[in-house]
């Protein structure tokens, strides 16, 4: 895997801000996988039900496959009912805190292996 690093994805129509998400690789974990994480997902208010967040997430998820990157991880928040309904859908499963992420009630863990 290339040095850890952090790429950046943005959706736009004429102009206008859609929604943004990035990836960072992270390296090898303890068990020597290859680990990103998701980070910063958003999709604005008035281009939410578009299918923007999917489209997103599909790219973000391909730039890791690209990177050899074999596990994604994620922290979200329990309350963000529509993110966690979108992780869930394309693979992502819960798991304890990682890295230096506390255990807390508001925090939400997911994991996901990448083929």
């Amino acid at each position: 895997m290339k040095e850890p690093g952090v790429a950046f994805f943005v959706a736009r129509d004429a102009g206008q801000l859609l929604g943004f998400g990035a990836i960072a690789a992270r390296g090898a974990d303890e068990s020597g996988a290859d680990w990103g994480e998701l980070k910063r997902m958003y999709v604005a208010p008035a281009a939410r039900g578009r299918r923007i967040g999917r489209l997103i997430l599909e790219r973000l998820l391909q730039h890791a496959k690209g990177e050899r990157i074999t596990v994604l991880r994620l922290e979200t928040g329990n309350k963000q009912m529509e993110a966690l309904s979108l992780y869930r859908s394309v693979g992502f499963a819960h798991r304890g805190p990682f890295a230096d992420y506390p255990d807390n009630e508001s925090s939400i863990y997911m994991e996901m292996r990448i083929a």
